[in-house]
């Protein structure tokens, strides 16, 4: 895809804001049942002791997660991440960010609603093989 064919950002009114860190304020407090499950999982180090971020700003985008330490954005998709333009938009956002080195970790926003268990394993496993490629 190339430039001039990137889908327009579904919440469009988010950057009218002033900055990127405000649009994700905004967002922190419109997080979706899925987001506050997971969420909940993830803050405090609960998770391999790790620190993560919600709705964390890189660069012109905003991340659901965030944890600098292993370089991880994690993204919970839901029902609107099925439609086309957002899946294109979605893929397109996430190759600029890996191209800095950002790994991607994406789940469904119902698996996380009925099965964080399973989620938390999941991303446990790649979160350990990230850790057997860094040296």
């Amino acid at each position: 895809m190339d430039s001039q064919q990137v889908p327009e950002f579904p919440f469009q009114e988010h950057y009218r804001l002033k900055s990127i860190q405000q649009a994700a304020r905004v967002l922190r407090h419109r997080m979706t049942p899925s987001e506050k499950v997971l969420w909940s999982a993830l803050r405090k180090r609960q998770l391999k002791g790790l620190k993560f971020l919600r709705q964390h700003p890189i660069g012109h985008s905003i991340v659901d997660f965030y944890c600098h330490e292993k370089r991880l954005a994690i993204e919970v998709d839901g029902g609107i991440h099925q439609s086309l333009d957002i899946k294109e938009r979605d893929c397109y956002r996430q190759e600029l960010l890996e191209l800095y080195g950002i790994n991607f970790f994406r789940c469904q926003a119902d698996e996380v609603e009925n099965d964080l268990t399973k989620v938390l394993e999941r991303l446990c496993q790649y979160i350990d093989k990230l850790q057997s490629t860094d040296h």
